[in-house]
């Protein structure tokens, strides 16, 4: 027996300085048989895939995050694009899994995924069914997202409370949790956004001390100075380019920069950031990069604290959920725009049982 499969992928390697277009993709159809002729292999269909914006970097023809892990190494054309998401086992000869199990854990952009190898198989993890928050919550904020914020700002921001903590994209997947995470612990929080709404939102639902809309400013270290003017002590940055340089030049003694992603770089090489290291060194700034598999052994202390933050509506949960494989395209050009307000994210199946 087999299942017939459609997958999302790439026509063409994007040049390095291209912003990507939906007619950069296109759809493909192949077949998935279900008799499975290696152990420990796994078939699941897949219901919600996650949509991030690091996926531009695997699209270009070179890119230094080919390197870093297997999740970012480059994509050809024609291959399926895998990506982070949730779905249920349809097939399987792994003794971790059954038939019927929820799952999470590197899927791809497609109907059906098979799961073979160390790697994936090292990620996928079954999910508990009498939970009672929303299955699309363990593609985001008890997902990979909402890890990175969770394992990011509590280990290399380490934060104290009364901490000044600054968060750019502040309404996006990562950013917005960032956020929260920081009222939680004690500190002062202010992020920057792209637009009125979102400004907004972020102050009046999310409960931010303040927020600012980035488009709206023309110098942002002096904007900066005036929203911190005692100065910055973490500094969470999704976005890189400007906002770092004008951040860094804002920063405390002993400040600490969580460097998660530069977003407003992936596709313009030229937006490079060149932030002035007289002030790193004599302010003995802290700049540390992490990516989101350092921190998969804090997964169960993580995943506990931000439920119960969550159940306790401690902590706020934003989902923007496109319907359908077809969006795909539509939805990621527009995450790099961003359009989307939290963790964008796409349901594959029009309906979920």
């Amino acid at each position: 027996m087999e299942v017939k499969n459609r997958y999302v992928t790439v026509k063409n390697q994007l040049e390095r300085d291209a912003e990507p277009k939906e007619s950069d993709f296109e759809f493909k159809n192949t077949t998935i048989s279900l008799a499975l002729s290696d152990d420990g292999e796994v078939i699941v269909q897949n219901l919600y895939v996650s949509i991030d914006p690091y996926q531009i970097n695997r699209m270009k023809k070179q890119s230094s995050s080919h390197k870093a892990i297997k999740s970012s190494s480059a994509l050809s054309p024609g291959q399926v694009i895998d990506a982070y998401g949730v779905g249920r086992v349809v097939a399987s000869t792994n003794s971790k899994f059954e038939k019927h199990d929820l799952v999470a854990g590197f899927l791809g952009w497609e109907e059906y995924s098979l799961i073979q190898g160390e790697f994936k198989l090292s990620f996928l993890r079954k999910l508990e069914t009498s939970t009672d928050l929303p299955l699309s919550h363990q593609v985001g904020v008890l997902g990979l997202s909402g890890l990175t914020a969770y394992g990011g700002f509590y280990n290399v921001g380490r934060p104290k409370k009364g901490d000044k903590v600054f968060v750019s994209a502040a309404s996006g997947s990562v950013g917005n949790l960032v956020g929260q995470y920081a009222k939680l612990s004690g500190c002062y929080v202010v992020g920057s956004a792209g637009n009125k709404q979102k400004v907004e939102m972020l102050k009046d639902k999310l409960g931010f001390d303040d927020a600012f809309n980035y488009k709206d400013e023309s110098d942002l270290t002096s904007t900066l100075q005036r929203y911190f003017p005692d100065g910055i002590d973490i500094y969470f940055d999704n976005v890189g380019s400007k906002m770092l340089e004008a951040a860094i030049a804002n920063m405390n003694p002993f400040g600490r920069v969580v460097a998660c992603g530069a977003v407003s770089e992936y596709a313009y090489e030229t937006n490079r950031a060149s932030p002035n290291m007289i002030d790193v060194i004599y302010r003995r700034l802290s700049i540390q990069g992490f990516i989101t598999p350092d921190y998969m052994k804090d997964y169960a202390e993580f995943a506990s604290i931000t439920s119960d933050y969550i159940r306790s509506a401690k902590l706020h949960v934003l989902e923007d959920i496109s319907i359908g494989l077809e969006s795909i395209p539509s939805a990621f050009v527009g995450i790099l725009r961003g359009d989307n307000i939290g963790k964008k994210m796409v349901q594959i199946v029009e309906r979920i049982e």
